[in-house]
């Protein structure tokens, strides 16, 4: 059998068309919808340092389980790729490799992960119960905070906010503690947007 782009178990491959060309055209279409919706959820920031508070969490968690793994990351790479070559797509006016490299690089790098975790489990239909779903999605989150934290420490030594008495609580609780609850609260919107969306599918269709 001819491998899909979107599995049936996720919302994108329920609705996407059975010709080759027709899923590949949606899966274009879905990847660069999914890179917009990464790009507006950034410029809804609270410009807070080292890492500012956006949606964008919520955003990969929802694209991804909406997608399913192969198109969530797609979507995430575009994305990164959208800014690498100095689009105006992140949180902020910076743009291109330096923002990569700075504190917030190891979050942004690591939404690669994060969707595809995601996005496995809702390819394997995790996607369509909120409880199942939201584990998930906290367990994808988890992997962009200890990508996050661990790419804080390995900048610590150049930080003026970095106490370098005690770089690892001193980067935990600057940019780790603050967004712990907040994240929470996002994986759930999250997947009740995704749990929202299979309603309006089951509605449409009976």
């Amino acid at each position: 059998m001819a491998m899909t782009f979107a599995t049936s178990n996720t919302l994108l491959g329920a609705l996407q068309p059975k010709g080759r060309a027709a899923q590949a055209t949606t899966m274009l279409a879905a990847a660069f919808i999914g890179s917009m919706l990464l790009t507006l959820s950034a410029k809804i920031s609270v410009p807070v340092w080292p890492v500012p508070v956006t949606l964008q969490t919520m955003a990969v968690a929802a694209i991804a389980a909406a997608f399913g793994a192969r198109v969530g990351v797609a979507s995430v790479a575009l994305y990164l790729t959208q800014g690498l070559a100095g689009l105006p797509v992140f949180a902020g006016a910076g743009a291109g490799a330096a923002y990569l490299l700075g504190p917030t690089g190891g979050f942004l790098l690591a939404w690669l992960p994060m969707a595809w975790v995601i996005g496995q489990g809702a390819d394997k239909g995790l996607s369509r119960n909120f409880f199942s779903l939201f584990a998930l999605m906290v367990a994808g989150n988890a992997i962009s905070f200890a990508a996050g934290f661990l790419w804080l420490l390995a900048l610590s030594g150049q930080a003026g906010w970095i106490d370098q008495s005690a770089p690892v609580l001193s980067a935990f609780e600057g940019a780790i503690k603050p967004f712990i609850v907040w994240d929470i609260l996002k994986m759930a919107f999250a997947a009740l947007s995704v749990i929202g969306g299979w309603a309006l599918v089951r509605r449409a269709r009976g």
